[in-house]
């Protein structure tokens, strides 16, 4: 049996760092990137005698996650300690929700295609974040920063309903886009804001049970969950075919070597041994003050994407990818309302500006210019100072260069347009005099003729000649 005759099983459990300015349980800050061990209190760092003092703020945007992804938000939780041993997590219990969630029941559409696919919430809760552990290359030990010991997570965990590497990517993309809009976290997965805990198990086609899964811990790129996933699936496949069984353990996702290695084997809730946490008061929420969040939540991403087709013309597709991500799409708003062009700023963000960031392998949050650069450099090609293919060369020098101003940029580098009617004429009639087959060639009817010559006069200007002048003219030349 191949691959194709079984069906792959994901469920993904998406830790995200809420933006809070304090930790959850302590006023120490949140910020990213101090030195070591320089954002504790005797609070995070689990001194005897110390009492933890719950972040409002955390509950609000909880609640806001959960609304934002048509969750049911529960009037009545509490807090629960989860008690593992490991070096990083100084209490040797973690506190977050077992039975008693913030949020339960939601769901988020995807889209595959054009077609949309429901992927259901188990649940949303609220949690401290561990502190991390810094291994000496040498293997001679290793270092724990306690910075992350406290800082407020919300765990986003699906049903069992994704069926492949891609929909597992869209669905991360979704809610990493939701978040994004409703500003709770800034979801920077190279700074570990955004994480998830892949679960993968396979089943034949038309089985309803489940298979035994295996789970691949704190994934920090959309990347290296499609190939472990991918490498997940295909393992597991090889496994059973050749009549053995699939082990439910914690698996490493070695990125290097493109291989999963086991860790340990996969705990269950009884493991965790979950009891009330007896230190905080249970969380008991009004209908007024989660209506109050609900009606100033701000606009997400599915009414952003309807008012781009209908306010803007802008087709369902590249509305789909504009809306996708929240800086993306707010450096297309920002742009719009200066330029006054909007189907020009959405192809160049949806063209050569993402283009580049694949090729540099960036996100969106990484532009490295402003809203109104991009409209100064469409502005430009409107006003004919620069021709498309001069704008192409001046937006790559916007992300390599320090200098992010186009009209500086065309300055420096001499990029301005030529419209001066003498000087195109004059390279018109150069290339018909050295291009006579061409020219037989389109008063033989070969239309493919005339866009030959043109990119010959545009090579011969170094790409700066006027395309619209270009082509009327010889246009005018050829009906002689």
């Amino acid at each position: 049996m191949a691959r194709d005759d079984y069906e792959v099983v994901i469920g993904l459990e998406v830790h995200a760092e809420l933006s809070t300015k304090t930790k959850i349980f302590c006023s120490c800050p949140t910020e990213f990137g101090g030195e070591p061990n320089t954002h504790t209190c005797p609070i995070c760092m689990a001194m005897p005698g110390t009492l933890p003092v719950l972040n409002e703020k955390v509950v609000e945007y909880a609640v806001k996650a959960g609304l934002a992804t048509n969750c049911e938000i529960s009037r009545n939780s509490k807090n629960d300690r989860k008690n593992y041993f490991y070096p990083d997590l100084p209490k040797s219990y973690q506190i977050s929700q077992f039975d008693k969630p913030l949020c339960e029941h939601g769901y988020v559409d995807i889209d595959l295609d054009g077609e949309v696919k429901r992927i259901r919430l188990t649940r949303i809760h609220i949690e401290e974040d561990a502190g991390k552990l810094n291994h000496d290359e040498f293997g001679r030990g290793s270092l724990v920063d306690l910075n992350r010991a406290g800082v407020p997570l919300i765990e986003i965990v699906s049903e069992p309903d994704i069926r492949s590497a891609k929909e597992a990517e869209t669905y991360l993309r979704k809610i990493k886009s939701i978040l994004e809009y409703i500003e709770v976290s800034d979801c920077k997965m190279q700074e570990g804001s955004l994480r998830a805990d892949v679960n993968v198990s396979i089943r034949k086609k038309g089985e309803t049970k489940f298979g035994t899964r295996t789970e691949m811990k704190n994934m920090n790129s959309f990347r290296s969950i499609v190939r472990a996933i991918e490498y997940e699936v295909d393992r597991q496949v090889d496994i059973v075919e050749e009549g053995g069984t699939i082990t439910q353990e914690t698996l490493r996702w070695d990125d290097v070597s493109g291989k999963t290695f086991p860790m340990r084997d996969k705990e269950d809730a009884q493991d965790y041994r979950y009891f009330p946490e007896p230190d905080l008061l249970a969380i008991r929420l009004s209908d007024e003050y989660i209506q109050n969040i609900k009606e100033n939540l701000p606009e997400l991403p599915e009414s952003r994407r309807k008012r781009y087709i209908e306010e803007y013309g802008i087709s369902e597709r590249d509305s789909n990818l504009l809306t996708a991500s929240k800086h993306l799409s707010d450096l297309f708003e920002a742009a719009e309302k200066i330029c006054k062009n909007p189907k020009a700023v959405a192809n160049w963000l949806l063209s050569d500006v993402s283009r580049i960031l694949n090729e540099k392998e960036m996100e969106a949050d990484a532009i490295p210019f402003t809203a109104e650069d991009l409209a100064e450099l469409i502005t430009l090609i409107d006003q004919g100072t620069i021709s498309s293919a001069i704008a192409k060369k001046v937006l790559e020098e916007m992300f390599e260069k320090e200098e992010k101003k186009p009209s500086k940029i065309i300055e420096r580098n001499g990029w301005v347009q030529i419209s001066d009617e003498g000087a195109i004429r004059e390279v018109v009639l150069k290339v018909l005099a050295n291009n006579a087959q061409s020219v037989s060639d389109f008063k033989a009817g070969k239309d493919k003729a005339l866009g030959f010559l043109v990119g010959q006069a545009m090579k011969e200007t170094k790409g700066k000649a006027n395309p619209k002048m270009l082509n009327e003219m010889f246009l005018e030349e050829l009906k002689k």
